[in-house]
Formats: structure tokens, sequence, C-alpha cells
């Protein structure tokens, strides 16, 4: 009985170089706009090649009896993978985000291409180390860290997952009215949304609202455990402000939309991908099932 071998699926986005000559159409005009901005095409297509020499090696680490497949970030949502797969993501964190959200439980192998561009929260692991790691993954011998997911499920049957954070407001800069339920306290707010984020998220648009209203919340990556926090909550008649902030475990948070139009729902900072949440729907925010496992070189 044939057996089935692992596959390794790389996952990339378009570097700058080809984001700006599809832009353009062309090399030379890419150029020429540059330079009336007094930038080098030659400095971000140095970025573009290095980046697909990261590639290529890393490509070149997978066993030779291994499948391979590479997908890029705006295909995604149309792409199947396997149970057995392993999920190469080579670029920025953010990257790994994005993928997240269509694994079930295949070990994610983050690879920065760019040390010195990129932080490496989540993509930690060096072209170099790749091959042992891939290897291990398949044995179960890897480090995995169990990252926690946010859930939104709304009352139409429509599901988001997020890695980091997902987003309840509105489209504008508009104020977004809405019922909000925590742990069996309830209030009208209007505000500039709120965000629900994980242990993860935790560590960027979230930590930039805990650190201008000091409302702290410590949220281990793995605990199974999220957090919300609401925007610049403006108190009326109305409206009150008293659940700013607080840990969501087992009950979830519910949010009823008091917006005619323009309420939405997304997340990852996926603006374009949101759903609409207008008058009288209804969300349920909370700790996803789903878990994302990152494998970290130890």
């Amino acid at each position: 009985m044939a057996v089935n071998r692992p596959r390794a699926v790389f996952v990339t986005r378009e570097t700058d170089y080809e984001l700006l000559v599809a832009r353009h159409a062309t090399r030379d005009q890419a150029r020429f706009f540059l330079q009336t901005r007094g930038q080098r095409i030659e400095d971000i297509e140095a970025r573009h090649h290095a980046f697909h020499a990261v590639l290529a090696a890393a490509r070149g680490s997978v066993p030779a009896d291994w499948r391979q497949a590479l997908v890029r970030r705006a295909d995604l949502d149309r792409f199947l993978f396997a149970a057995d797969d392993v999920v190469v993501p080579v670029g920025q964190d953010g990257l790994v985000a994005n993928v997240a959200k269509y694994l079930d439980g295949q070990p994610v192998l983050g690879v920065n291409p760019a040390p010195d561009l990129y932080d490496g929260v989540l993509v930690r692991i060096g072209v170099g180390r790749l091959a042992r790691l891939l290897a291990a993954s398949i044995a179960g011998d890897a480090g995995v860290e169990s990252r926690t997911m946010v859930e939104a499920e709304l009352d139409g049957g429509e599901m988001l997952l997020a890695l980091n954070e997902i987003f309840v407001g509105h489209r504008s800069h508009q104020s977004a009215r809405y019922r909000i339920e925590a742990e069996g306290e309830a209030e009208d707010h209007s505000s500039s949304g709120l965000i629900v984020a994980s242990g993860t998220g935790a560590t960027g648009w979230a930590r930039s609202i805990m650190d201008a209203t000091h409302l702290d919340l410590e949220l281990g990556r793995e605990e199974h455990a999220v957090g919300f926090w609401v925007r610049e909550p403006f108190p009326s008649v109305a409206t009150a402000t008293r659940l700013r902030a607080g840990k969501i475990t087992e009950r979830p948070l519910l949010i009823t939309s008091r917006m005619n139009e323009g309420g939405v729902i997304f997340a990852d900072g996926i603006e374009q991908d949101f759903i609409a949440f207008d008058w009288g729907r209804r969300v349920r925010l909370l700790p996803a099932s789903r878990v994302l496992r990152l494998v970290v070189d130890q």
C-alpha cells in the first residue's frame, strides 16, 4: 500500500518590487515613479532577489521524498490544505496570521527572510535550521506552541477566526453603537469600536490600546482566554463606559449592533474581508477551540 508523503506548503506574499511593477506595468515606469520620490528601484530590487534566494534555500531544505506546494497570500482562501501538511510561511510575521485561520492543527514553521527588516515574533526560524525542524515536526520531536485564537460567531451562522484580534465597529470614523454583554453585565455603547485579542495579538494593536488607556490585561500566548478593549467609549444619557476591558474564558462576549448601516466585523486587520454588522445583528466572541501550532526552534 502506498504511503502518503508529507507535503511542505510554502506561503508567501508579493515583494515590494513585484507590487511596484504590477502597479506601473514595467520596471522602467516603476523606476521613474520612485525617482520622482527620491528613491532607487535598485534597492527594492535587491530586497526582492534576497527574498527569493531565501525562498529557494528553504525549498531546497525539504527532504527529497516530500512533496511541495507554493501558495500566495491572495490565494489562501482557494487553497486546500491537507491534514498532513507542514506549513512554511516565508515573510513577515503577519503572514502567519494570514494563514492561521485556514489551518486545523497543521504545524507551522515561520521563516524570517530578512531579520534586519522583520521582528520575527512569529517567523522565528532561520533557513539553515529548517531541514532539521521539518523532519522533527513530522516525527513529533519539535517544540510547539499552541497559540490561542479568537473566534467570532454571528447569528446568521458566519464565523471568523483570528490569530491576533477581531474588530467590531463602524467602517468609517463614525461612532459605533452597540449593546455589550460581558460576565453577566450589559450596557449600551457609543465608541470607536472594540477589539477582542488573543495573547499573541496582545503584543500588537491591543498593546497600543493598553498603553493609551492603562487598562492592562495579562494574557498568555497559550492561555485559553482572550481580552477585549473598547476604544474611546463616550458617556451620554443613553450610553455608558463601565465595560471597557476584560478577559473572556468560558462565557462569550456578546455584542448586538445598533448601527443602521456601516457596522463591520473583520479579523487580523484585513478590512476588506469584513462581515456586515448592521442593526440587530448579534455576535459571540470567545477563545476558539482551534489553535495555531507554531513550531519553535529550541
